[in-house]
């Protein structure tokens, strides 16, 4: 039977294909394309062996290893996941590094089992190039950075429009010392294909917020970094204490949902309260010992106010957190990089702009 292939098409992320990646785990955790699941035909330490096998005596002898060694009981466990998969999800895609001997394998006993399903040509590799290359063709085309103090909503902003990417989001960070999500970062290839798949629904120009190039644990590619800044700038303008309720949302209220939720209020509680003592403590060199003892200070008693119900203690330590260190640190960053504004306004007229920009670009 001639097992059937599917061209590495980016059509079948946009769609929201289940994709089934019969590589290994530490494969999969190092990065791995956007809607799969990990199946493995080997595990980790059956890949590492077939892997020596392969150096030293050549593919045969490591394939007949690894019938050795996934044979049996676990053959039909793998199967049965596999099968399991499949019914759930009657169309997915199955792929391996390179859509090759793994994969195959894998189309061959679901084959033997009455089940012919389609892999990936090219595999994991090729659908990535295919993604790091959307990346590359955005970063030739109209780019447009909205930029502001700490507080002015920015990725709000990005949020509502349609060329918008959110930088932020793919890197599950916020991009400060307080912006660390409480599920785990992304690896750095996980973060280019959220990014790349992102971009499948920005065809046109892009809208992104004036970030560093790195965000929490992961990097912007270099590429798309340097067209960031050689783009034009917008600067949102807010009040202190609108931009001091923003902060409290993001860094408390939306913070403690996600904490609450996923682990409970007991644990949720203590996992965030060492997230943001630590994050304070962070700050420690461009603080200076003083003042960071006077904020943890604050912090520990709004702590303790927050356990007794009053959650907006917190801007007791946020508010000096905005104008003693925030805010300064921009300051300093756009007079240091000197760059010119096409719009400087409050955060309303910032997001029309942005319209009337992303209108009058060329698609």
């Amino acid at each position: 039977m001639t097992l059937p292939l599917v061209e590495p098409d980016l059509e079948w992320l946009r769609q929201g294909r289940r994709l089934i990646d019969v590589r290994a785990p530490v494969e999969f955790v190092q990065g791995a394309l956007p809607g799969a699941i990990n199946l493995p035909l080997m595990d980790d330490e059956e890949r590492r062996q077939v892997g020596i096998c392969y150096k030293q005596e050549g593919q045969q002898a490591a394939i007949a290893l690894g019938q050795r060694l996934v044979t049996g009981g676990i053959r039909r466990s793998r199967l049965a996941a596999w099968e399991q998969a499949l019914e759930a999800h009657p169309d997915a895609l199955i792929y391996c590094y390179r859509g090759g001997l793994r994969s195959q394998i894998v189309q061959q006993w679901l084959a033997d089992a009455g089940i012919v399903q389609p892999r990936i040509r090219g595999g994991w590799k090729a659908m990535r190039q295919a993604l790091c290359s959307r990346i590359d063709a955005a970063a030739e085309r109209p780019l447009l950075v909205i930029g502001g103090l700490t507080g002015c909503a920015k990725t709000e902003l990005i949020q509502q429009l349609d060329t918008g990417l959110d930088l932020e989001a793919c890197a599950r960070h916020k991009g400060s010392a307080f912006g660390r999500h409480p599920l785990p970062a992304p690896a750095q290839i996980d973060f280019e294909h959220a990014m790349g798949l992102r971009l499948l629904s920005v065809p046109g120009p892009c809208v992104v917020e004036d970030e560093s190039r790195h965000i929490g644990t992961v990097n912007v590619p270099l590429a798309f970094w340097h067209a960031m800044e050689r783009a034009p700038r917008v600067r949102v303008e807010m009040p202190l204490d609108w931009r001091l309720a923003r902060i409290h949302k993001d860094y408390i209220e939306d913070l403690w949902a996600i904490y609450a939720g996923q682990y409970g209020e007991w644990l949720g509680w203590a996992l965030m309260r060492k997230q943001l003592s630590g994050a304070l403590g962070r700050l420690r060199k461009r603080l200076g010992s003083a003042r960071l003892a006077r904020l943890q200070r604050l912090q520990q008693l709004a702590f303790r106010e927050h356990e007794q119900g009053n959650p907006q203690a917190h801007e007791a330590w946020l508010a000096p957190l905005l104008t003693e260190y925030y805010d300064p640190m921009y300051r300093y960053q756009l007079e240091k990089q000197d760059k010119t504004f096409l719009h400087v306004g409050d955060w309303d007229s910032c997001l029309a702009f942005a319209r009337d920009w992303q209108d009058r670009q060329p698609q």
